[in-house]
């Protein structure tokens, strides 16, 4: 059944390279056409000089885990929790999501995790398959290499489970995000409530565990994003030596590095660099890391993720909009940049024959709000 033609006038269009006046077309879910100036056709609607801008590309984002665990030892019902995760990210603009599931689990341990990747993955895309959802949903699933579990967890998936991304995540204390001992020894007290014997002796296994399985894990991961047809992500770079092995094992898409040298390192091997949009709304890194203004500043910022926090993705972007004087230049960070890393050239930007996944966003005392989010020309919030 085809969809009436719906026409967005007198906006504000944020084109991939500019920002122009005018009006856009949209018909059985593509963007059908263009047209610059004030002209207001008959049965238009009137955007009032609001924004026209693509749907926004979520390429990582922990929010779902926190809508099925709001606190811990909660296990929230699946379902309501998927909906609400589902409706929270259309709300604040995002409409394609590659929602991130660990997979690799730790047993027999007081700080013990058990696998859930493959049952939530099950329900969230059977929801899908029902039309359940508002938004495009993709999987991310984060490879915890210190783990004990990681090859039997991964070896759960296959190639239709719309598995667009495997990351590397390498938690061994004393590298990578966990670098610095004395500030990961009070991120594990404060948040887990270890006590300093306790920490010292999670840190003794953790490392036993990735020396004795780390490099099967590493190797094993990146055979299976091969498998599933996935791009494959690295997570927290620290090193030049970080990132030849990224690079190496085939990564396209360097997820947070951590350091200067490491992002300098991803832009010249050719990986596409994400970083933290909270990290640009708050002026640095929560963790001590390499603040990602500086990188933006640099020009060694390519996509930015919302990681946890869906709404900060807008907010980060016309922060760096207003900074650099370029708004379509930050919108690509967060629409037509993430959707080419991850291989999906029918979104992204304004463009006629592209999916018309549109935002329509205002100011309010300065700040972005979505007024309406469409995924393929219907309104989803």
């Amino acid at each position: 059944m085809s969809q009436p033609e719906v026409i967005f006038a007198n906006a504000k269009l944020v084109m991939p390279t500019e920002i122009i006046t005018g009006s856009l077309s949209i018909s059985n879910g593509l963007i059908a056409d263009i047209d610059q100036g004030k002209n207001i056709p008959s049965g238009a609607i009137d955007c009032e000089g609001d924004w026209i801008m693509p749907g926004l590309v979520e390429l990582h984002t922990d929010n779902l885990e926190r809508h099925i665990t709001p606190r811990p030892g909660v296990d929230w019902p699946h379902l309501p929790a998927i909906l609400a995760h589902d409706a929270e990210l259309a709300s604040v603009g995002i409409t394609t999501v590659f929602d991130a599931l660990r997979v690799g689990s730790i047993s027999r341990a007081r700080d013990a995790y058990e696998p859930y990747a493959r049952g939530l993955a099950s329900e969230l895309l059977s929801l899908r398959d029902h039309g359940g959802l508002r938004i495009s949903h993709y999987l991310h699933l984060r490879a915890e290499i210190c783990s004990e579990t990681l090859t039997q967890e991964l070896a759960q998936f296959f190639d239709h489970d719309r598995v667009g991304i495997v990351s590397l995540m390498d938690h061994t204390p004393g590298q990578r995000q966990f670098r610095d001992i004395s500030q990961y020894r009070r991120y594990m007290t404060g948040k887990h409530g270890m006590s300093h014997h306790e920490f010292d002796d999670y840190v003794e296994r953790m490392r036993a565990l990735s020396q004795r399985l780390g490099p099967t894990h590493r190797h094993q991961a990146a055979v299976e994003a091969r498998r599933l047809g996935a791009i494959l992500a690295s997570h927290d770079d620290t090193t030049n030596e970080d990132v030849a092995a990224s690079k190496v094992e085939g990564v396209s898409i360097a997820e947070f590095p951590t350091t200067p040298e490491a992002a300098q390192a991803c832009r010249q091997a050719g990986m596409a660099v994400v970083m933290g949009a909270p990290n640009v709304i708050r002026g640095g890194s929560h963790s001590g890391n390499v603040a990602a203004i500086d990188l933006a500043n640099e020009g060694l910022l390519d996509i930015l993720s919302s990681d946890y926090i869906p709404a900060a993705l807008l907010l980060a972007a016309f922060q760096l909009g207003d900074s650099w004087g370029n708004l379509a230049r930050a919108i690509a960070l967060i629409s037509e940049n993430p959707a080419k890393a991850a291989g999906l050239t029918d979104r992204g930007s304004l463009t006629t024959g592209k999916r018309a996944d549109l935002l329509r966003v205002t100011l309010l005392n300065g700040t972005p709000r979505v007024r309406h989010t469409w995924v393929k020309g219907l309104r989803s919030a």
